[in-house]
């Protein structure tokens, strides 16, 4: 008997997980709006990523909210949409990050990331970390920044997964990407900033609602991310 009840306690746990991992997904499908995009869900390879689309976005040509790597006169120029809290953008950072700082490297693209508070909804992380971001960027330059900004997606919670990193782990990814502590922590101790606020602000200017949002040279790109890099080769 003991045994019996055992197995149906077994059954209904793995019952009760597979619902919780379809409502995740149901929520991470109706979060992601304007295109289906692929996430990385539950430790799964995530395989021909989509790219998420807002419509007709009219983003500025140039932003003191992001960072950007390569020639400004490369043959491509692409702008990235991001929330550090994303894991659709966590699965394009995988994806594109290798590829795109090589297509750098080779004169090929010019891409600038210009990361935004979306997930209000899931807590403060969101904004936190665009803070900063915007901290890192401006005590310690673009360099260190886009080093910080790879590590956030490389160590990036889990929406809704409470509680997020706090102000002494972001500290702790600026130092491991280059920043001197004592120039680092009290700005991004302070929270969210006025850089979260107003990149923020722009991104929205802009019509960008959805993330990972792309534009390639300067039109909003909707297709796979291979279909992405086969057009900045071309």
């Amino acid at each position: 008997m003991a045994t019996k009840k055992n197995k149906a306690a077994e059954r209904a746990e793995r019952a009760a997980a597979l619902l919780r991992e379809q409502k995740q997904r149901e929520r991470r499908r109706n979060l992601i709006t304007g295109g289906v995009v692929a996430a990385v869900l539950a430790g799964l390879v995530v395989v021909g990523i989509l790219i998420s689309r807002s419509g007709d976005v009219e983003a500025p040509t140039a932003s003191d909210y992001g960072v950007a790597i390569g020639d400004p006169e490369a043959d491509h120029q692409v702008v990235v949409y991001e929330d550090f809290l994303c894991p659709a953008c966590g699965a394009f950072e995988e994806e594109t990050n290798e590829e795109f700082e090589q297509l750098a490297d080779d004169g090929q693209v010019y891409v600038e990331y210009r990361p935004f508070e979306l997930l209000s909804s899931f807590g403060d992380y969101s904004a936190r970390s665009v803070s900063a971001f915007g901290v890192v960027l401006e005590q310690s330059g673009p360099e260190v920044a886009k080093e910080f900004h790879d590590l956030l997606f490389e160590e990036q919670p889990e929406e809704g997964d409470e509680p997020y990193p706090d102000a002494d782990w972001l500290v702790e990814k600026a130092v491991e990407a280059g920043a001197e502590e004592d120039a680092v922590r009290p700005g991004i101790e302070e929270g969210v900033t006025e850089f979260a606020e107003q990149a923020t602000d722009e991104a929205r200017d802009a019509n960008v609602n959805s993330t990972p949002t792309v534009l390639l040279d300067g039109e909003t790109f909707n297709g796979s991310v291979d279909e992405l890099l086969d057009q900045v080769q071309e």
